[in-house]
């Protein structure tokens, strides 16, 4: 059995998809000869589309391009040109500046959810993921339902078993989707100022929201992902030290697709004294700790531990705010200016920060690097599902625990309300069950049975700055429940645990009333900007 389903093009199709794709065949695939505007728009379509990538070009860019200029290129045979300069400067000086002035859009498709977080780990680059929330999984990729059929384990003792046990919980899945849908829209009335399609877009989306948590962690997804040769060296060297076999196999499609666009840059990935003394490095350390952990603490578990606990912040860290707003708009060294604010009364301190924050008329108006003064570190624990979204922020430092069943799980209300929990509990036990089977011959890869609605430890720490975009966006009204509860109980933990009221005052756009159905604004706002209902 193959690992992944290749595409089938047409002669003519395939004549233009060679210009600006580097293969035809793989899940991974360098985007070259294209207007960068077009690459960008093509990897936003993309993340809300079941469609592959090249596909997608073809059924809805292709028409809006002029092509005919490029009937000479094939991109798939990779450069065709002398890199003499790069190979001076960045592989002889070890320049690596260099590297971060040559970027790369790759289209990273077919690959497993505990892949994704993996592909997503680096602050410098910028991801776009297929969402749960506007494809329903149980569309089938080459007849087959779409998730991960790890090569050991299909060709191994469980082979059989977890194709059967995956194949059900797709069948699950599929059957709440369609009871929630039919449920959501039985009991949440259509505005009359909303169009048919507006109205089952939202309540399907919502319906899909209520259901993810059945999904495996070995669903597939794609990732776009845009950085520079820099950051891709940095990720396929951590992916090459990875204990999951899925990442190393991965990283060597990346590599092969990635040396047809920026080859100097990668030179030294494979070098036994460079890049694989690099990767040899990070899985040594880590092999070593995970021993050392084991050694310490075995195979303890948590139990009565709250979902989100702020556990580490500094008491004076709105002081050191106000100290650093004040800072360039002085001629005094810091230690003077904070002594300054320490003796400030609250009314002053808070005149201040008001003025320095300003009148924010969106989320988008975020104040000055003071509010990078102090950081906030939280231990969190949520359903899979929230945390692959609070995971793509990237300007925060996050850590995270093996994928497992041991935490219990969430199940929506809104299942047991249309008549399905006893389904969304099956799905439950027959993960939980197919993990334990897999967990003793296959621990690296047992994270694949483990359902979305299972709950993960993990802790992300992040400045005042940050915590002011991740938490109003986190509660926007569009946003997941199980993520904007996470987002709104970081919020009132920095107003009352820390103490920080003046910081979490200043975050103003935190939407605190969970809308009926989350899309549906969002939704409006799409066919305003279409200008009518689609035909």
């Amino acid at each position: 059995m193959t690992v992944y389903v290749p595409e089938e093009f047409s002669p003519a199709e395939s004549e233009i998809l060679r210009r600006y794709f580097t293969n035809l065949d793989m899940p991974v695939f360098a985007l070259v000869n294209l207007p960068e505007v077009v690459k960008g728009a093509l990897f936003a379509r993309y993340s809300r589309s079941a469609k592959s990538l090249r596909r997608l070009f073809l059924d809805e860019f292709l028409g809006d391009l002029e092509v005919s200029g490029d009937e000479a290129i094939d991109a798939t045979i990779g450069l065709d040109r002398a890199e003499s300069l790069y190979e001076k400067v960045f592989f002889e000086y070890g320049d690596d500046s260099v590297a971060q002035l040559g970027g790369v859009h790759l289209a990273c498709e077919q690959s497993s959810n505990i892949l994704t977080k993996i592909l997503e780990w680096g602050r410098l680059m910028s991801y776009l993921e297929q969402s749960t929330r506007y494809i329903a999984y149980d569309e089938r990729l080459g007849g087959r339902y779409r998730y991960y059929r790890d090569p050991d384990i299909v060709a191994g003792r469980h082979g059989t078993r977890y194709v059967g046990d995956m194949d059900r919980m797709f069948e699950t899945y599929s059957t709440m989707a369609e009871a929630v849908t039919e449920h959501v829209r039985r009991t949440v009335p259509k505005d009359k100022g909303d169009s048919d399609f507006v109205w089952r877009q939202a309540t399907r989306a919502k319906a899909l929201d209520a259901v993810r948590g059945a999904l495996p962690a070995a669903s597939l997804s794609n990732v776009g992902i845009y950085g520079s040769g820099q950051a891709f060296e940095n990720l396929l060297l951590r992916m090459r030290a990875h204990p999951l076999p899925e990442a190393r196999h991965y990283s060597d499609m990346m590599l092969s697709e990635l040396r047809k666009v920026i080859p100097s840059f990668l030179r030294r990935v494979d070098l036994e004294d460079r890049g694989v003394a690099w990767s040899t490095y990070m899985e040594t350390t880590a092999a070593a700790t995970e021993e050392l952990a084991s050694k310490f603490f075995g195979d303890a578990i948590a139990t009565e531990v709250e979902e989100v606990s702020l556990v580490d912040f500094d008491p004076d860290g709105e002081n050191k705010i106000v100290a650093a707003a004040l800072y360039p708009r002085t001629h005094l060294p810091e230690s003077q200016v904070l002594a300054a604010v320490e003796r400030m009364s609250v009314a002053e301190k808070t005149e201040i920060l008001e003025s320095y924050v300003g009148d924010r008329a969106n989320r988008r108006h975020r104040p000055g690097r003071a509010f990078e003064r102090t950081d906030y570190r939280f231990d969190i624990l949520s359903d899979y599902g929230a945390f692959r979204d609070l995971q793509r922020h990237r300007i925060l430092t996050i850590e995270w625990q093996a994928l497992t069943p041991y935490h219990g799980y969430a199940r929506p209300e809104l299942v047991v309300d249309a008549g399905m929990g006893d389904e969304f509990d099956g799905v439950m036990d027959r993960s939980h069950s197919l993990f334990e089977t897999l967990s003793h011959d296959y621990p690296n890869q047992a994270g694949y049975a483990v359902s979305m609605a299972y709950r993960l430890r993990y802790v992300m720490q992040f400045n005042a700055r940050e915590a002011m975009h991740m938490l109003e966006l986190r509660s926007s009204p569009q946003g997941h429940p199980a993520y904007r509860r996470v987002a709104l109980e970081m919020h009132r933990q920095i107003a009352e645990k820390a103490g920080h009221r003046a910081v979490a005052a200043a975050m103003n756009h935190m939407t605190t009333e969970a809308p009926e159905l989350e899309r549906l604004a969002s939704e409006r706002q799409a066919e305003k900007r279409r200008g009518g209902a689609p035909g």
